[in-house]
């Protein structure tokens, strides 16, 4: 799981973008900020890993922010004005990557997997090679090691099928087999019941919703 930090002084777009990313399964947004002086403070024990920052904001901006991080933290810029000038300032600040607030969120993901792999994208942009390499969600170990089974069973969890008996019946195995693939998703997802399984389901995106 990838954690993120936001920084926007719109605050609909605000929530509406970090939303959106927590919505990616393996993106968790950990702090989100109106200014960069919120930033700053939010940092603080947040462990955000990647910063997804706009230029314009009242107090602190973007750019004094990122001088403040002193490249600390990969970055993603994404703002309504992505001209040469900034872009070249967001380069001089350390910045990895330059987004306008058009760009589509598989874009965005892709950009935020992309820097914190180390990659800078502030000349390439988000372009085939970087989609090809960083498009497609990266699954937390314990989620990549479910099996086939145990991926059929979340996915009911997650469609609101919930006890033993219906679960055996649609998957046509015992009520036994049933806890015992449960017992090994809750262990490999470090969770501890169906209700939080039903969620992680849905993060993971295994429900098709």
């Amino acid at each position: 799981m990838i954690r993120v930090a936001i920084a926007d002084d719109h605050r609909l777009l605000l929530e509406g973008l970090a939303n959106a990313l927590s919505a990616v399964s393996d993106l968790s947004v950990v702090a989100t900020a109106v200014d960069g002086n919120e930033l700053l403070e939010r940092l603080e024990g947040a462990n955000a890993q990647v910063l997804v920052i706009d230029i314009e904001m009242p107090g602190m901006d973007g750019f004094a922010a990122l001088e403040q991080l002193a490249g600390s933290l990969p970055a993603v810029i994404v703002t309504m004005h992505a001209d040469e000038e900034r872009r070249q300032r967001a380069a001089q600040l350390g910045a990895s990557a330059f987004l306008s607030k058009g760009a589509p969120l598989p874009e965005l993901a892709a950009a935020v997997r992309a820097v914190l792999a180390g990659e800078n994208l502030i000349e390439s942009g988000v372009d085939e090679g970087v989609m090809a390499r960083h498009g497609a969600p990266v699954l937390d170990a314990g989620a990549a090691a479910l099996t086939a089974r145990e991926i059929e069973l979340l996915t009911m969890l997650g469609r609101g099928v919930s006890t033993t008996d219906e679960l055996a019946e649609r998957l046509f195995i015992s009520s036994k087999t049933v806890k015992n693939h449960l017992a090994s998703i809750y262990e490999k997802l470090g969770i501890a019941d169906r209700a939080q399984a039903a969620v992680e389901a849905i993060r993971l995106g295994f429900t098709g919703d």
